[in-house]
């Protein structure tokens, strides 16, 4: 009770005026969450007030287009998330005759919701007593207690579950839930956390041992893969693209991308040029991009270059710019048409 009064305290003294904070609309709830999975609060809030603003019901998000809701996602990664997000407006809007689920239980049904935004959207729209625990209180609760079990292993999960759930209060489990996640973001951050200020430093077994940098533990490696993209942008007499839909279940799947050359190994310029001029006859062929542009995921790294190739004839579906530029696209194709066709 001590701990969570204070982390409470703490928390209406510092918590950031957000605006799913203001409301228990389940929807806005949910949309926040997913949307700040995998991203920060600073890069996450315009893509909330584009959705709220395009989209301001669950009703309004299932009549769009897969399209319409990639494009909005543009540029924040992990597309599966607004996929999934589309998927469960139609859900609750066809299954559901539009009622959002109202229990822990009922919301781990919709696609794309897992235990943690589950507990989230019942405890801050319902109050319903069930704790979360995320990246920021896996770090508050090692610390805090001292715990060293590997994060990266399932069992810990429910061993941190289990503490959380204890600590929670009964009758005020949103505002816990909130306080200790901002708690998280703002004052137990990963990295150089200012101890000297925080509310718990007299209790912090963490702090007392001096590990502080050392916890939570999380020892499983993250494997890299490299790949090498070279997009071939395909422009015919009429100044048209030519673009395709990733059907690729893998990365940006769903997304438009230009005619793509890969490899997993690195291949000499000039030899992709070879095999260009081989395979498709243009007209002519440009490296758009002589310094390869490096795009970092999670998992893989990107080696990605740019040739245009220009035709002499029309070609069939390809379209004008303006319609390009509508289309969703990863990113770093984004970035690269914005800065050389617009």
């Amino acid at each position: 009770m001590e701990f969570s009064n204070s982390l409470i305290d703490w928390y209406l003294q510092n918590k950031r005026n957000l605006p799913w904070r203001n409301t228990n609309d389940p929807y806005q709830i949910w949309l926040s969450e997913i949307i700040l999975q995998q991203t920060r609060v600073a890069q996450g809030m315009p893509y909330f007030e584009a959705f709220i603003r395009n989209f301001p019901t669950v009703l309004d998000l299932a009549s769009a287009s897969e399209e319409e809701v990639l494009k909005l996602w543009q540029g924040l990664g992990y597309y599966s998330r607004a996929r999934n997000l589309h998927a469960a407006a139609k859900y609750i809007v066809n299954e559901l005759n539009g009622v959002f689920p109202s229990t822990y239980k009922e919301l781990l049904e919709l696609k794309g919701v897992g235990e943690y935004t589950a507990a989230a959207i019942a405890s801050f729209s319902y109050n319903e007593p069930v704790a979360v625990v995320d990246g920021n209180v896996f770090r508050v609760l090692a610390r805090i207690f001292n715990i060293s079990s590997d994060i990266a292993i399932p069992k810990t999960k429910k061993e941190f579950q289990k503490l959380a759930q204890e600590l929670l209060p009964i009758d005020n489990a949103a505002s816990f839930n909130q306080a200790i996640m901002e708690f998280g973001a703002l004052q137990c951050v990963p990295k150089s956390p200012n101890c000297e200020v925080c509310v718990f430093n007299s209790k912090c077994l963490a702090l007392q041992k001096k590990i502080v940098d050392k916890l939570p533990v999380k020892q499983k490696k993250v494997k890299v893969r490299n790949r090498y993209f070279n997009y071939l942008i395909i422009i015919d007499k009429d100044n048209n693209f030519v673009v395709e839909k990733r059907e690729d279940k893998g990365i940006w799947f769903n997304l438009y991308q230009f005619e793509l050359l890969e490899s997993d190994d690195k291949k000499k310029l000039e030899d992709v040029v070879a095999e260009i001029k081989m395979k498709f006859k243009p007209q002519s062929v440009l490296l758009k991009n002589t310094e390869e542009i490096i795009h970092k995921l999670s998992h893989q790294h990107l080696y990605i270059h740019f040739f245009e190739l220009k035709f002499d004839n029309s070609i069939e579906k390809a379209v004008p710019i303006s319609e390009l530029i509508k289309l969703p696209f990863p990113i770093v194709i984004h970035n690269f048409i914005e800065s050389n066709y617009l």
